[in-house]
């Protein structure tokens, strides 16, 4: 079975999870920032809706070198934005997933940041580590931003507090 097989209804089913999360953001707390050292609600939405975009280029090229300053994050200005933005990338991510071939896959890539390699490895990695898993950890950012906001959060692998309560029965027995 070729990897896409596996790894292009994992990317669908994470960010369908991604876009219920990234539904729920109030746009009129953009501005939200739960500690100094934490992203403002936007910025951290922003980021969220923007790694899928890292998909096609991570697949169209061996070599990624930014330098300071180069990189200019995504902060949303509505919610509109901030959803159309991310369904973009997301069909395009799907798109260049669905035609990738285990030799890409299995091909090393590398990220220089200033001229030094942050990090070299096969691109499978870097969709599942750089891409997939930081989107699920920063879906869980925002997941607790959403609380804080007393915002209902919505379940990802199953029901949320919100929408269930687990154990009820059992608390009532």
């Amino acid at each position: 079975m070729p990897i896409r097989d596996l790894l292009v209804p994992e990317f669908d089913h994470e960010m369908a999870n991604t876009r219920k999360m990234l539904e729920r953001v109030p746009e009129d707390r953009f501005d939200f920032q739960p500690h100094e050292k934490s992203w403002t609600l936007s910025r951290l939405a922003g980021h969220l809706a923007d790694l899928p975009s890292w998909v096609a280029p991570t697949m169209e090229t061996q070599l990624l070198e930014m330098e300071a300053g180069q990189y200019k994050p995504l902060e949303p200005k509505t919610q509109k934005e901030l959803l159309e933005y991310f369904d973009t990338h997301v069909s395009a991510a799907h798109s260049a997933l669905a035609k990738a071939t285990d030799e890409q896959l299995n091909a090393d890539w590398t990220m220089k940041w200033e001229g030094k390699t942050v990090f070299n490895m096969p691109r499978y990695n870097v969709l599942r580590s750089v891409i997939l898993n930081h989107a699920v950890h920063h879906r869980s950012q925002l997941g607790m931003y959403l609380r804080l906001l007393n915002v209902a959060v919505p379940g990802m692998y199953g029901p949320s507090a919100d929408e269930t309560q687990f154990g009820a029965s059992e608390k009532a027995a």
